[in-house]
């Protein structure tokens, strides 16, 4: 196996030069201002979005059930039993820093909202998770444990008894920046909004074991997604450097890709923009790379698989904002980790989706489906269901070659404020021929509390009051193996 050189500390964060970062200052609009760049900001902005979910614990007031459970012998305390069950599955967001509104780092601070903490886990509300039922088995899946979750109800029934402090497990040491640890070679320079490029100067190919994107400000920071544009050349073959690029073919027909998309997903062309400086200059020909939404954190490849950069890419940032009432200045970053070595297997970041919708003024309960067609094997990591506020709820079906079929993901809540990247505990292994069919249920009407108007029909739009019906994917190609299959 090809050895890569080690890898230098290197990272994307654009303050100078070369940069890899966003800085930008929102101007101070009120919510029905136009902004000076693209289009009129949505009722509902990012601020509102993480106040909703900030303020989860106020809600559960309403459906607080005072209704002890069964005596037990012994009550749970906390230092003993609570605070391992809270480190482990709560406190990467609740602590200082993170993106909970309280810390269950600090004994106070869990006891004060002891009450708050036992409805959530009663009705399900945290950890969040949207997927139900046993479609699928997910590697990254932050349900309770029905033991952890009696040990938290009996313990706050009990009295939230602290008990004895030198029974405390160590508490959990989390990064302060970066969940990857230090991304890869440090770089720096200033951007400014929405559509923007930055050349990454690789002379080499670089395999990417881990993705993170930090928003700068994420009270305004809506979405940012980047994508790679391959360096221009003027060769009719792929790269030499490419391992993992299809050979050069005779004349004829251009061969299946390893997906099929249907009709359906082709994005209509964006109106007219009241800002055309930074608009996107590149679309056709990028590859994604990585996204960041309310909820997602860093994507880790699994052991053996990587996505590729090639040498002389360009990065294409695209960054949604929100107005917020003032100015905020914005640096969001991209950081990566480099493989060590050449991986088994390249990893494609993808997407499927649904363009050509219309979901009728006041009207609930619309599904929009799409689906994808595999034409030679492949694995698939993880998928990204996406919509915005009128979205409620995803199924994902396979379709076997022989007709059998079987849900794969099953999203029945679905929550535009908390979005998941749904990787598998272990790869699907798809066969030529196999089918996947999204299906997304859509809320129009004036009962959906979240709405922005429902007297006017919905399309496919980048806006949070327009709405899309989109699944990222992580999957990698059989016949492109960077290596023979263990036996």
């Amino acid at each position: 196996m090809t050895k890569i050189p080690r890898a230098q500390r290197w990272c994307v964060n654009p303050i100078k030069g070369n940069a890899w970062c966003a800085n930008h200052t929102l101007a101070t609009l009120p919510m029905s201002s136009p902004l000076p760049l693209r289009r009129r900001v949505g009722r509902i902005t990012l601020s509102t979005i993480l106040a909703l979910g900030a303020a989860w614990f106020i809600g559960l007031a309403v459906a607080h059930d005072d209704t002890p459970l069964a005596a037990q012998d012994t009550a749970s305390d906390f230092a003993k039993d609570v605070a391992p069950v809270l480190y482990r599955n709560c406190a990467s967001c609740h602590r200082d820093g993170g993106l909970g509104p309280f810390s269950m780092m600090n004994v106070d601070s869990v006891k004060a909202y002891s009450d708050d903490i036992r409805d959530a886990v009663r009705t399900g509300y945290m950890p969040p998770w949207h997927a139900e039922g046993v479609h699928g088995v997910f590697s990254n899946d932050r349900r309770l444990s029905d033991l952890d979750k009696q040990t938290i109800m009996r313990w706050v029934d009990g009295g939230a008894r602290i008990g004895n402090p030198k029974s405390l497990p160590p508490a959990p040491s989390f990064a302060s920046s970066w969940e990857i640890g230090t991304p890869d070679v440090p770089a720096s320079g200033t951007i400014e909004y929405q559509y923007f490029e930055v050349p990454t100067n690789f002379t080499e190919d670089k395999w990417v074991q881990a993705v993170e994107i930090m928003p700068g400000s994420r009270e305004v920071v809506h979405h940012v997604i980047v994508t790679a544009f391959p360096a221009r050349t003027t060769a009719a073959a792929p790269a030499a450097s490419d391992p993992t690029a299809p050979a050069a073919r005779p004349a004829g027909p251009a061969p299946k890709p390893p997906i099929s998309v249907d009709e359906n997903s082709k994005i209509p062309d964006d109106p007219p923009r009241v800002d055309t400086r930074y608009a996107p200059r590149m679309r056709n020909g990028t590859t994604m790379i990585g996204t960041t939404a309310p909820g997602t954190n860093m994507v880790r490849f699994p052991e053996g698989t990587a996505l590729r950069i090639p040498a002389g890419t360009t990065l294409v940032f695209q960054v949604h904002y929100t107005a917020h009432g003032h100015e905020v200045q914005d640096r969001s970053s991209v950081g990566f980790q480099f493989a060590k070595a050449v991986p088994t297997e390249r990893v494609y970041a993808g997407a499927f989706l649904n363009a050509k919708f219309t979901l009728p003024a006041g009207q609930k309960d619309v599904m929009v489906p799409s689906t994808i067609t595999i034409n030679e094997p492949v694995k698939i990591y993880g998928l990204f269901p996406h919509t915005h506020v009128r979205g409620t709820r995803w199924e994902y079906t396979l379709e076997k070659p022989d007709g059998t079929r079987k849900v794969i993901l099953d999203v029945p809540r679905y929550d535009f404020n908390w979005q998941t990247y749904y990787m598998f505990a272990t790869p699907l292994e798809l066969p030529a021929g196999a089918k996947i069919t999204s299906r997304a249920w859509y809320d129009n009407s004036a009962t959906n509390k979240h709405n922005p108007d429902a007297s006017a029909n919905v399309h496919w739009g980048d806006q949070t009051w327009e709405e899309m019906q989109y699944t990222g994917m992580l999957y990698s190609v059989n016949s492109r193996r960077l290596a023979p299959a263990a036996k």
